[in-house]
């Protein structure tokens, strides 16, 4: 099973690539005869009935499965409950701080079910908090610009902090269109982060025994440190 990362995007909806390994391996996982359980964890400003909803679509689109949507408005937390009888967990963007608050009390959980063979999709914010030293926000380092104010995620200086610990490297998104590749980049010869990888939209990094995989329609890019410094590469999507 494996660990699909997802750089956002809204393509979903005319293109299953992406997502349709992801829901085959829950089709694995799941009793015979029965249809997948997919989680779908969603932390929002308002009810989320929207965006769940919009999940829910381009899921059942990729393949068959039972759809079960977790909600939370930002501020508050989910509960081990909320983990029961799936076959895969979907943890879905928006404010990355408010996620790894409502994460918090299930982090250990999720490592545990993810390292049993729980296939896991993190799709912007979900993926960068699969880091184990997550990327949560900012657009300052030292007070200096290092990526668009927009990126910032109501933080000023990069902010990097536990995540769930799933990939041993730190994880930025909307790569190419936000302009994050900077701010990895940053954090990277800072020393707050020690490498990582920033994903485009549309495109996802797929982490499993079997290796690293590039699927969608853009690029991962990797910011990795050697005695001559930072370096950055791509690996398009195939």
């Amino acid at each position: 099973m494996s660990i699909h990362l997802v750089g956002g995007g809204q393509r979903f909806a005319h293109d299953t690539t992406i997502l349709s390994a992801f829901v085959a391996e829950a089709a694995e996982r799941a009793a015979v005869g029965s249809l997948p359980r997919i989680g779908v964890l969603l932390v929002t400003e308002d009810s989320g009935v929207e965006y769940a909803a919009r999940v829910e679509a381009e899921l059942t689109l990729a393949g068959a499965c039972e759809v079960v949507s977790r909600l939370r408005v930002e501020g508050g937390a989910f509960d081990l409950a909320d983990l029961a009888d799936l076959d895969a967990i979907y943890v879905g963007g928006g404010l990355t701080p408010a996620y790894a608050t409502a994460l918090e009390p299930l982090v250990g959980e999720i490592r545990r079910l993810v390292a049993d063979g729980m296939p896991y999709l993190g799709y912007s914010a979900g993926a960068a908090l699969a880091a184990e030293q997550a990327i949560v926000g900012g657009w300052k380092i030292g007070g200096v610009v290092v990526a668009p104010e927009d990126t910032a995620e109501d933080l000023d200086e990069v902010t990097v902090q536990p995540g769930i610990g799933l990939i041993d490297i730190a994880v930025d998104v909307h790569a190419a269109q936000w302009g994050t590749l900077g701010r990895l980049v940053a954090a990277t010869e800072a020393g707050l982060v020690s490498g990582g990888v920033a994903i485009d939209e549309n495109t996802a990094l797929v982490v499993s025994e079997n290796g690293l995989g590039v699927v969608g329609t853009g690029s991962v890019w990797q910011v990795t440190t050697d005695d001559a410094g930072v370096r950055v590469s791509t690996v398009a999507a195939s």
